[in-house]
């Protein structure tokens, strides 16, 4: 390129001073030009080519400059296509960051969207959540229970709190029917914790629930009222993806009726103030190991073997059996005595004879109760079916009741030996069904609870016996049945219930025929009397005539000649509960405010005796409840 421009340069100046120094033409002179003017032409061409010369020098100096100048430019735009091509790759590269750029701003403003909604989402769980739950490393941990200010009026005293001993309930003889008793107690008030946590395939629970009913040796009203903690409940629970579940503990018994399948936490007790519910109610808080099976969430399957328990009344009997003891206080069972009363020996006022009972009886039990259940929802109401096996025994004494003047056959000197004795076992059966509807919207509930049997007693609320004892010493069953009736209406303000209820308990007793006895020709079991028992059965005459109480006047008179065995307990229970303020529907759940009254009447029908007297007890009570349940 740069030959090119020279050659062409040059031959641009060689062209420029050709031209210059031709001259036009001129008319020659004559040869006779003289030197002079050949030296003047000469002259004029030597100061042509001299300024020739330095027009080619300045044309060479200023080619050289363009060739400087062409030079840099062409640096400059190999520098400048560098710079450009490196400036189109940083565009390039900042092309794709812009891009990335975006496409990271879209996943973020997504992303702050979806934890938008979630917080919101989490916001009105936790406002909504009743109660509110906590977090421990991976677990929940939810509060819960009430603070209860309560009271109940009777009619006829019981010297009870506002749990009501339905099966003590006096004859019309006894000086507390004469009286009446009001009660105020912050007692019921509870306090309970759930904890969850989930692993692969399975939920894990616990859950433990406690008030204060309950009453120690040295616990009175007198001034500090310090009623001791009790466990209600108790209980860990294993919940499997594949619908079995597994729990064990303290927990309500599975003869229990439930409102969602066989679930814990869930189940059909009546509404009332009353701790101890409503007559026919059929339950029992005691120590369980369950396994249920969820079918389709339509039908589920448990089987439960729970602590067993004997509760046993007889009258007339010898000293020839033993069920069980009095507690042992080193093994944390109770050791006190309770239920003091005062008879009159031969009837003579001047010899006053008071007896104390145990405040708590356990039986020997050879085995746990067995308790099987399924559960079905089909898509209206609920209903179940279960069967309870208990087992009974005793220590038979056949020699332990003789007379101190005769002699137990083989014995080797007269009077009561431990000689023969042997054990005596009997099975117990029951059988039960509850069925549940809710309907006008959920607003209305209607329950239908029923069971019996053979020795099961004791699942009932007012704790009529299991058994009684026959004449040899050996155990014999009592029948049992147990009816229970619900209505209930839930309003957004108010919830009204009326409940009405029955327990029944069959005769057993029979004649004492062993003329070795100290009880020979005496009736002996629980209920004897009316027009089938020879010799008229047990004497109801004196249920109906008061008698002086003990000394320091805390010890009621005690009815002389009043077996009085009860033949049934009827209930009837009406009440509701005003929500003063309930946080759920609220912005922030600050818990709830209710009140609410009850009022129950008690019929205590007994079986007749010899003369046919038949005695009852009557009892109207009275309760309120406020309370503050934790949110």
């Amino acid at each position: 390129m740069k030959q090119a421009l020279r050659v062409c340069a040059i031959f641009w100046l060689a062209t420029v001073a050709l031209g210059q120094t031709s001259t036009p033409t001129k008319p020659k002179k004559s040869p006779a030009a003289t030197e002079a003017e050949v030296q003047a032409l000469r002259d004029e061409m030597a100061a042509q080519q001299a300024e020739f010369q330095q027009q080619i020098k300045e044309l060479r100096d200023e080619l050289h400059r363009k060739d400087q100048a062409l030079d840099q430019a062409q640096s400059a735009a190999t520098a400048a296509a560098g710079k450009a091509d490196a400036a189109q790759a940083q565009a390039t590269q900042q092309q794709q960051t812009v891009a990335t750029l975006k496409t990271d701003v879209t996943d973020l403003k997504t992303g702050m969207a979806n934890t938008a909604v979630t917080l919101q989402e989490t916001q009105k769980a936790i406002i909504n959540d009743s109660p509110t739950a906590l977090h421990f490393k991976g677990i929940t941990i939810t509060p819960g229970g009430f603070m209860a200010a309560e009271f109940v009026r009777r009619s006829r005293a019981l010297g009870a709190d506002i749990n009501t001993p339905f099966n003590s309930v006096p004859m019309p003889g006894s000086s507390q029917t004469q009286l009446s008793e009001f009660f105020g107690s912050g007692r019921q008030s509870r306090v309970s914790m759930l904890a969850e946590g989930h692993v692969k395939d399975a939920k894990l629970s616990g859950y433990i629930e406690a008030d204060f009913l309950s009453a120690g040796v040295t616990s009175n009203n007198n001034e500090s009222n310090s009623y001791t903690l009790r466990q209600r409940q108790a209980w860990g629970q294993v919940a499997l993806d594949s619908g079995f579940t597994f729990t064990g503990g303290q927990m309500w018994s599975l003869v229990t009726e439930t409102k969602h399948g066989v679930d814990n936490r869930t189940e059909a007790v009546p509404l009332t103030i009353d701790p101890q519910y409503n007559v026919g109610f059929s339950w029992a808080r005691q120590y369980g190991l369950r396994v249920s099976k969820d079918i389709g969430d339509k039908v589920w399957l448990a089987l439960a073997v729970e602590n067993s328990q004997a509760t046993v009344t007889t009258h007339g009997n010898g000293t020839n059996y033993l069920v069980g003891s009095s507690g042992n206080g080193s093994g944390l069972y109770n050791s006190a005595t309770t239920n003091c009363s005062t008879s009159l020996l031969n009837n003579n006022p001047l010899t006053p004879v008071t007896v104390c009972s145990y405040a708590g009886s356990y039986s020997f039990n050879p085995s746990p109760d067995i308790i099987a259940k399924l559960a079905f929802e089909p898509g209206f109401g609920h209903y179940e079916v279960f069967g309870v096996y208990s087992r009974f025994r005793d220590r038979v004494f056949p020699c332990g009741d003789e007379v101190l003047t005769l002699t137990c056959p083989g014995a080797s000197s007269p009077g009561p030996s431990v000689l023969g004795a042997y054990n005596s076992s009997r099975d117990g059966f029951g059988y039960g069904v509850n069925a549940r509807w809710s309907v006008m919207n959920k607003h209305f509930d209607i329950g239908v609870h029923g069971f019996g049997g053979n020795g099961e007693g004791r699942y009932g609320t007012s704790g009529l016996p299991d058994t009684t004892v026959r004449a040899d010493g050996s155990l014999r069953l009592l029948r049992n049945y147990q009816g229970l009736g619900t209505l209930e209406w839930h309003g957004p303000k108010v919830d009204f219930y009326l409940n009405g209820g029955v327990e029944y308990v069959g005769r057993g007793f029979e004649l004492n025929s062993n003329v070795n006895s100290t009880s020979y020709n005496a009736y002996v079991g629980y209920g004897a009397g009316g027009p089938g028992a020879l010799g008229g059965g047990f004497n109801n005459s004196g249920c109906f005539s008061e008698t002086i109480p003990g000394s320091g006047g805390f010890i009621p008179g005690s009815l002389s000649k009043c077996t009085a065995d009860t033949r049934y307990v009827a209930e009837g229970t009406a009440g509701f509960w005003f929500k003063v303020y309930d946080g759920s529907k609220e912005k922030i759940n600050f818990g709830r405010i209710q009140w609410g009254p009850q009022i129950s009447y008690v019929n205590r029908e007994t079986w007749s005796g010899a003369g046919g007297e038949q005695p009852h007890g009557l009892d109207t009570m009275i309760f309120t409840s406020f309370r503050y349940y934790l949110p």
